[in-house]
């Protein structure tokens, strides 16, 4: 009999796999992730305790917020990547294109 739970397939592993390598590649991704869901859990708990508001009115305000974080996490990851290309850089890339081509 095999080591492994008898719910855990090799597919599952490689995905788990493909995760953590996307994770450390970007590193935002995992804050826009967890942006996601607390903006889901906010505005669930926010819904049940929104008094006299009506229901597209609440909605479209937690769109908007939802959309601002979105925004938000790209914004700094874009930033974040692009400092660590062009600022935290070692030694600089050669352009691989000549300019007299």
């Amino acid at each position: 009999m095999s080591s492994k739970s008898l719910f855990e397939s090799d597919e599952d592993a490689a995905q788990a796999n493909k995760f953590a390598k996307k994770a450390k590649e970007s590193p935002f991704m995992l804050v826009g992730i967890a942006g996601f869901v607390a903006a889901g859990l906010i505005g669930a708990y926010k819904y049940k305790n929104r008094g006299t508001m009506s229901t597209s009115v609440f909605l479209m305000q937690l769109r908007v917020a939802a959309q601002g974080t979105v925004v938000g996490c790209l914004t700094v990851g874009l930033a974040y990547s692009m400092a660590k290309e062009y600022l935290f850089e070692k030694a600089p890339k050669e352009n691989t294109k000549s300019l007299t081509n």
